[in-house]
């Protein structure tokens, strides 16, 4: 199965991709994730979880399979996620187009340099401009740097993130989920998803992130390919529920 994206700087280890500093230097310890690098490796990892899980066997039945979808892992990559939180996916990508036309080319010293009012203009609320100028803050004073921040594991990817200004664990993960592509990446504070699990669960109850992190470790190691089955679902659920007059409005995920 094909994993692995091949970047400079990485090296192939037991069929997973290592993670090695640009700079010649040497981890302490590998660090090895599973990467969904096209998507015939997400076709690949909805393979295995098929066949382990009747119930995301089920999903896929209904919805083929989905999207793998393509951030980039860097500032601006941040920053899509940064504007999409809280949004259905139209409002998200309506309001990313107008800042990435505003906002060329699209760096963390140009954010800087707008005013409120420019940064207001595309639809931006005051707490996403905030965040993003944290962001662009951090970026510039080199407190992060994505070459390095990239080749992290997931936890410290996370734990780096929210320390940032408006950047909570959803952000994280998503970034790790569809900016690097890690196969086991799972949002378990994402409102759809809870609500996916307990439908197709038949839970009396939306699970807590915790409950769905508990949830997920049936999953592993390809959560993130389960979380792509279930907003797909989550997606076609709500289109079905509203009816052929109203699928526009239905919210998805990012």
């Amino acid at each position: 199965m094909d994993y692995l994206k091949v970047e400079d700087g990485f090296n192939k280890v037991l069929g997973r991709k290592t993670f090695m500093p640009n700079d010649g230097t040497s981890p302490s310890s590998p660090m090895l994730h599973i990467v969904l690098s096209n998507d015939a490796a997400l076709r690949d990892a909805i393979g295995e979880l098929t066949r382990q899980c009747r119930i995301m066997r089920a999903i896929h039945a209904r919805t083929g399979t989905p999207p793998l979808r393509d951030f980039s892992a860097d500032f601006s990559g941040l920053s899509k996620i940064v504007v999409g939180q809280q949004l259905s996916a139209s409002s998200a990508a309506a309001i990313w187009g107008r800042l990435s036309q505003a906002v060329r080319p699209f760096k963390a010293a140009r954010i800087l340099a707008m005013s409120e009012a420019d940064l207001r203009a595309p639809g931006l609320s005051a707490g996403k401009i905030k965040t993003l100028r944290a962001a662009a803050q951090a970026v510039t004073d080199r407190r992060i740097v994505f070459s390095k921040l990239n080749a992290l594991s997931d936890p410290d990817i996370i734990s780096t993130l929210t320390q940032m200004h408006g950047i909570g664990p959803w952000t994280a993960e998503i970034y790790l989920l569809f900016a690097l592509r890690r196969a086991d990446a799972f949002p378990c504070g994402d409102l759809a998803l809870q609500l996916a699990v307990q439908r197709v669960m038949k839970l009396d109850a939306q699970p807590s992130a915790a409950q769905l992190g508990d949830v997920s470790q049936r999953w592993r190691p390809w959560r993130g390919a389960a979380a792509r089955l279930l907003w797909a679902d989550y997606a076609l659920q709500r289109s079905a529920s509203r009816g052929p007059n109203n699928r526009g409005t239905s919210k998805k995920p990012l």
